[in-house]
């Protein structure tokens, strides 16, 4: 079988949105094979600097492509019809979501890089050809563990890729790469891990394209409507016990500010105020060494939930910057804990999503990070759509 070849036409398409992409292929202007050529095209162009992939399926993408243009052509009209779909190496074509995104017409082209096991540190991917590397700056790292997804995405090789969250997965690159991530509500689909912390998610450079993974993976459209009005939202650079960079803290709440005057957000001064999750988180995934470690944590697990109940009966959302830090090198973060304000909502089972707020003044990428009601994943979506519209400052 032979690999698809780009054109210059279908390379116009490999830029747009997935949802663009997929209104282009159901309406035969374009077909599957020729969008996925242009993708694999990009991949060619930029992976070998960037190492985003560990493994590129030019003959599997081409039957997968084929496969949908079959579809559209027998009358089919696939929500995601076409587009081309990285996948996080630890997920591969078996899992649930890739399963689920290929029936609405995602195209998997590759797998992307993770740290890898026995790590001690997961902010960072890995493949045979060395480090990956954040978009932004080689020198720092992409984040992780869904690093090579979130590379792909920002470096325009695909619109979509699958990712998963169990302390900050999906969040954490999504920052540091530029690009949105959405951790769902934790049950929304069957958890990734037997502790039932690890979500599935995707990384997306426009809102309605994750909307419509959430949408796929979810097997449809969500009941619930985005907010009527502003969503009251309560800002916290700490949660309570993280320690924030003054930079990083300074970016993400001057761009919740710019939010707010664009009318997407409407703050209100409701502490938020959190037990400290990493003992509990470290107990739930099985790695407290101490027998009263379980019961320990499903105690602080109540007392988070209970102090996140007592925010949201006056709020809609909780904004954070999505890490505590600025993107390390790929020597490691030393003793910074860039999971700190994203882990406890994978204990919590929180929806959150983070966008691109700008960059310090040194440069470097900085995350919003909004959290909201279990199963209001629409009004994280509303404010990202507002959001591509706010510039930050």
């Amino acid at each position: 079988m032979r690999a698809p070849q780009p054109s210059p036409a279908a390379d116009e398409f490999a830029r747009l949105s997935a949802c663009a992409t997929a209104e282009a292929v159901n309406g035969r202007q374009v077909s599957a094979r020729e969008v996925v050529g242009a993708a694999l095209g990009r991949v060619r162009e930029h992976d070998g600097r960037l190492r985003a992939f560990t493994a590129v399926w030019d003959e599997l993408a081409a039957g997968y492509a084929d496969a949908v243009d079959r579809r559209v052509r027998a009358g089919e009209r696939l929500p995601l019809a076409g587009v081309p779909l990285a996948v996080k190496g630890t997920e591969g074509l078996a899992s649930l979501q890739t399963v689920r995104l290929v029936a609405a017409g995602c195209v998997p082209v590759g797998a992307t890089s993770t740290p890898g096991r026995g790590t001690r540190w997961q902010t960072y991917g890995t493949t045979a050809r060395g480090v990956t590397l954040n978009p932004f700056d080689p020198r720092w790292s992409p984040g992780g563990s869904s690093a090579g997804s979130a590379v792909a995405v920002a470096a325009g090789m695909v619109p979509l890729a699958t990712g998963s969250d169990g302390a900050g997965s999906v969040r954490i690159p999504a920052a540091w790469c530029g690009v949105i991530g959405l951790k769902p509500t934790n049950g929304l689909v069957p958890a990734r891990d037997r502790a039932g912390l690890n979500v599935a998610g995707p990384l997306a450079r426009r809102p309605e394209d994750a909307a419509a993974y959430l949408d796929a993976l979810t097997g449809a459209p969500p009941a619930e409507r985005g907010p009527t009005r502003p969503p009251r939202t309560a800002w916290s650079a700490t949660l309570g016990f993280a320690a924030a960079e003054p930079a990083v803290a300074r970016t993400a709440r001057a761009y919740l500010g710019a939010l707010a005057r664009a009318g997407a957000v409407d703050p209100v001064g409701v502490p938020v105020v959190l037990p400290d999750p990493a003992a509990c988180w470290e107990a739930l995934r099985g790695r407290g060494a101490d027998p009263g470690a379980e019961r320990a944590a499903h105690r602080t697990r109540a007392s988070l939930r209970r102090a996140l109940d007592a925010v949201f009966a006056e709020a809609e959302l909780v904004a954070t910057p999505t890490t505590p830090n600025a993107p390390h090198g790929h020597d490691g973060p030393g003793d910074t804990l860039s999971v700190a304000l994203t882990w406890a909502f994978n204990i919590s089972g929180h929806p959150a999503i983070s966008l691109p707020a700008g960059f310090t003044p040194a440069g470097e990428p900085v995350g919003l990070h909004l959290v909201a009601r279990p199963h209001r994943e629409a009004d994280l979506l509303a404010v990202a759509d507002a959001a591509t519209r706010t510039a930050p400052v």
